[in-house]
């Protein structure tokens, strides 16, 4: 967990506003529930995080999460505060608040309070998301001789990844600097 800027904190407050106004169009939450996020605390996830968009910290001590005063804070990536990731941002600040509403599970009832979010686009962009930060942190791509897709990754892979196209081994050749 990083410490958020006030100006983070400030964009994660709007972020958080919009989220809500749209939580609330959907009609699955009351009113009420939808107030008690207003009170979790928003912060950012360590900056050199490639998998993790967003998480949910619940107060040390509690068992069986299940309300929102139950939530430490909610983290967000940092780069996703910006203005080409905000669709996205929207979408992973949802998925966090279904979380702190109770639904800790990724099961198939939280795929489907998940799936009200209005805006699809914007729920895939998170392979997206991932590619970029795994690129800016690359220092070895693994390359398919085949189909000449690359993998960027922090380690070599000595031989023992196949292509996910064709299936070919793939070859570890240093990341160039200039990428």
């Amino acid at each position: 967990m990083a410490k958020a800027s006030d100006s983070q904190i400030e964009d994660l407050n709007s972020l958080r506003e919009f989220v809500i106004e749209v939580m609330l169009a959907m009609g699955a939450w009351s009113e009420e529930q939808l107030t008690k996020l207003t009170a979790i605390d928003l912060g950012v996830l360590k900056r050199n995080a490639t998998q993790r968009h967003g998480v949910t910290r619940w107060r040390r001590g509690v068992t069986k999460p299940s309300k929102p005063e139950e939530v430490e804070v909610i983290d967000l990536h940092p780069r996703l505060i910006s203005e080409k990731w905000k669709p996205y941002a929207a979408w992973v600040m949802h998925h966090e608040f279904v979380h702190a509403l109770g639904y800790t599970a990724h099961d198939s009832t939280f795929r489907s309070l998940e799936n009200l979010w209005p805006s699809q686009e914007s729920s895939q962009m998170g392979a997206s998301f991932t590619e970029m930060l795994r690129a800016e942190k690359a220092s070895w791509l693994w390359v398919c001789n085949t189909c000449q897709k690359e993998y960027p990754r922090q380690k070599p892979g000595k031989g023992r990844y196949q292509c996910r196209i064709c299936r070919t081994v793939l070859v570890d050749v240093p990341k160039p600097a200039s990428q």
